[in-house]
């Protein structure tokens, strides 16, 4: 009797913990956080831009087919990449925690937006619903919560971009628009051109999404049927990169400096504080003088023949935080400044009215006449001007009590008219805002100012981020940006976006310059709101189609058991 041995395959080792597949595990986080980092450099004072289409690639690739709480956790991830070191001027003076809880509450909106890439990703023509989504996040984070902090659009920091001239069509959202559209769209046209390689159908995922996508409903499809489907996949792959480069050489006309209503001689103001932080305004005698001093060294300049006569003159935000109605010597600096000078002069101050909320002012001053009108800042800075919940920061950080009275919100639109010019006026955080500085247009403005105080975020890149916003406003509304600040960097932007003049930080300057004016309005200006809900809605029909078919997944396994 003889045996027959069968040789025994050898059992495939089992990998263990902290072998290969760890690297592979952390792939994804690691590639989220890069897409996060590449964002933020893409942000100003570099001029690395286009940074942001590789970013967003990557975070293509990360969250494409991944299911909804992988999403939300490398959307999060994506998110604190991105907004951890933008905001870090946010600590400057007041340490890591409210820095970090910004951040990190910003970056719960990202997270919820991966939930709804991820979801959209697995549709035709994804690119396209993946950047809506985008647009439908920050249009959510720019409201909420506490009126929104919409620091961080995606379209600030393109303001040395080719994508630019698409803020004159549609603001802010179909400038962001595009430029995440391009970035998804260079993902799924090296995803193709590797599927092709590989000789795969377009709906052939990545080995490790396999299990993933069968389980949703997925399946491979004959090489018959794969043909048309990935023709089109290729199709909207290449669109997606083309056509927002297209429309934005097709929006090079709109781009207009020309002077429509002649022009303007402008002086912007910057006297510098003392020092730097949160204790400049114990310092709010000196700043004031330092402004007026350097408003009556412009008037000997001009009576020199050293600089041309100003039409007016615009001071920063809080250059006189004694309220020159209640203080008698302020209002007498302020005259005798105004007076040298011989023109009207914007002048931004605190004004503390007898009952309820302080006012955060600009008020219009002419000489002889003394003060004629006032603007309130209509969208007060939560947690810098005032403090929500109080009793509750207050057990996080003892800096709640520096801001012992809140600041209130005006509620008329700022136009002054400055010696026949309209002025259009945006108190610094109100720029980052698209509603507050439209308005100024659409009530008449021919040029506008974004006056600034910066002194609170020492030297770091706020100031730098803040400018970006006011090119992007230029270019939106086609409309000549001044900026006045109090420690820098002040700067005169054209309406095409481009600086042409500007300060260095903490030092006092005075920039004197003929600036165009324009009344016409740009596509953008005209349609308001309506782009930026258009998108919206797409986002809302692709996350809607996607939960439809993950439904219609789910039930189709029960469908064929019952059968």
């Amino acid at each position: 009797m003889s045996t027959t041995i069968t040789p025994v395959e050898p059992a495939e080792p089992v990998p263990a913990p902290g072998g290969r597949r760890w690297p592979r595990r952390f792939a994804r986080p690691g590639a989220a956080v890069l897409s996060g980092l590449l964002l933020f450099a893409s942000f100003p004072p570099r001029p690395l831009w286009w940074l942001a289409l590789p970013g967003f690639a990557l975070l293509g690739w990360t969250l494409r087919d991944r299911r909804p709480r992988a999403g939300f956790g490398l959307g999060f991830l994506a998110g604190l990449g991105f907004l951890l070191p933008l905001l870090k001027w946010t600590g400057e003076e007041v340490g890591p925690l409210p820095w970090v809880a910004l951040a990190a509450v910003s970056a719960l909106f990202i997270g919820v937006v991966g939930v709804g890439i991820a979801a959209v990703s697995r549709l035709p023509a994804w690119p396209v619903l993946a950047a809506s989504v985008w647009i439908l996040g920050e249009a959510a984070r720019a409201r909420v919560p506490f009126g929104g902090f919409p620091w961080g659009k995606i379209a600030f920091g393109q303001a040395d971009g080719v994508f630019l001239p698409l803020a004159a069509v549609g603001g802010t959202p179909v400038l962001g628009f595009a430029v995440v559209l391009c970035g998804f769209g260079l993902y799924e046209v090296v995803r193709q051109v590797l599927a092709h390689r590989a000789g795969r159908g377009d709906d052939t995922h990545d080995t490790e999404d396999t299990e993933d996508t069968e389980r949703d409903g997925g399946g491979g499809r004959t090489d018959g049927a794969a043909r048309p489907v990935r023709r089109t996949a290729v199709a909207v792959a290449v669109l997606s990169v083309l056509v927002p480069v297209a429309g934005a050489l097709a929006a090079l006309p709109l781009v207009d400096d020309s002077a429509e209503d002649g022009t303007a001689t402008v002086a912007a103001i910057q006297g510098n504080v003392p020092r730097l932080g949160l204790d400049f305004n114990a310092q709010r005698r000196a700043v004031l003088d330092n402004h007026a001093e350097r408003t009556e060294q412009l008037a000997a300049d001009v009576k020199a023949g050293k600089e041309p006569r100003p039409d007016f003159v615009l001071w920063p935000e809080n250059s006189s935080d004694l309220d020159p109605f209640r203080n008698g010597d302020a209002r007498l600096v302020i005259d005798d400044a105004v007076k040298a000078i011989g023109v009207p002069t914007v002048v931004g101050s605190v004004l503390s009215p007898d009952t309820g909320k302080l006012r955060n002012s600009l008020i219009e001053w002419e000489p002889g006449k003394g003060p004629v009108a006032t603007y309130d800042k209509r969208h007060v800075q939560p947690f810098g001007e005032y403090i929500p919940m109080r009793s509750f920061v207050r057990i996080f950080s003892s800096d709640a009590d520096r801001v012992r009275r809140d600041f209130g919100p005006g509620d008329k639109v700022g136009v002054f008219d400055l010696a026949g010019t309209k002025v259009g006026l945006a108190t610094c955080y109100e720029a980052a805002f698209d509603w507050a500085v439209r308005d100024t247009v659409t009530h008449g403005a021919q040029m506008i100012t974004v006056p600034s105080n910066n002194a609170t975020f020492g030297r770091s890149e706020m100031t730098y981020q803040q400018l970006a916003m006011s090119r992007v406003r230029a270019v939106e509304h086609s409309r000549a940006v001044v900026v006045p600040v109090t420690s820098g960097v002040s700067a005169m932007i054209m309406p095409d976006g481009e600086v042409v003049d500007e300060t260095k930080m903490f030092t006092p300057d005075a920039l004197v310059r003929e600036m165009p004016l324009r009344s016409s309005r740009t596509p953008a200006t005209r349609m308001g709101t309506l782009p930026e809900a258009l998108l919206a809605a797409i986002a809302v029909g692709g996350l809607g189609w996607a939960g439809t078919r993950a439904v219609r997944a789910r039930r189709r396994p029960a469908a064929d058991d019952a059968g």
